[in-house]
């Protein structure tokens, strides 16, 4: 188990499967944790359960990812409740799929702005507190689909893949103040919306996987609270796939 004992945690994107599952583990490891989501205390309310049966007092935060308002609000409610923000997790992300041909400017710029531009503001924010401390660790969670590609995810796999060439440049220019910037590309992952897809889609699937199974949440989660760990000092600019080696 890796101690997080006293850290502070802020993960974006609170409300959804993996976002649940890395407020579950960062509070297991003994981080105090922060979560978003753009509905607040609603839409995490399920989270916040959860983290209260464990003991933990989390500190959910209604924030809109795409807006440098929030995000800067959201940041300092996090300093002032706590004193400091040692990790970020950009985990915050919406899909739009459909065939190039037939995606709309409307269904590119929501796509990005959620999954990419949340990052640059959400990062650019987070440093701040970093920088101060000389200590920091920023971990996004971007896909495999940003590197391979995917039929129907124009949007999301340039999102994806921008988010990988974001944290090798921002690992490069943070590292000299002992800040860490790394990626997780999660692979197949059973959630709430993996379970909508059709059998023969899902059999197909797995079927592309070698070790025959979809991933859990709490295995994406796994990996971020190592990558915040003293443990994974001297990881950074990594992307991490957590995917049964379908990337490979």
């Amino acid at each position: 188990m890796f101690d997080l004992n006293g850290r502070v945690v802020l993960v974006t994107g609170g409300s959804g499967d993996i976002g649940a599952a890395l407020c579950e583990k960062f509070a297991i490891a003994g981080a105090k944790v922060a979560m978003t989501s753009r509905t607040g205390s609603a839409g995490l309310a399920r989270v916040v359960e959860s983290l209260h049966a464990r003991g933990a007092e989390p500190l959910p935060i209604s924030m809109d990812v795409r807006q440098r308002s929030d995000v800067e609000a959201g940041v300092a409610k996090v300093v002032e409740t706590w004193g400091r923000l040692d990790v970020l997790v950009n985990n915050a992300g919406i899909t739009k799929d459909t065939l190039l041909l037939r995606m709309s400017d409307q269904q590119w710029s929501d796509v990005l702005e959620t999954n990419l531009t949340s990052v640059f503001l959400c990062t650019q924010a987070a440093l701040k507190p970093m920088l101060k401390a000389r200590w920091g660790r920023i971990i996004s969670i971007t896909s495999i689909v940003g590197e391979v590609g995917n039929v129907g995810q124009a949007n999301y796999a340039s999102a994806k893949a921008g988010i990988i060439g974001f944290t090798k440049t921002a690992a490069k220019e943070c590292a000299s103040r002992n800040i860490t910037v790394n990626a997780i590309a999660p692979g197949f992952i059973e959630s709430r919306m993996t379970n909508t897809i059709p059998e023969k889609v899902r059999t197909t699937l797995l079927a592309s996987i070698p070790l025959a199974r979809p991933g859990t949440p709490m295995e994406v989660a796994a990996a971020a609270v190592f990558l915040a760990s003293e443990e994974a000092s001297y990881i950074t600019g990594h992307v991490l796939n957590v995917d049964g080696g379908i990337a490979m």
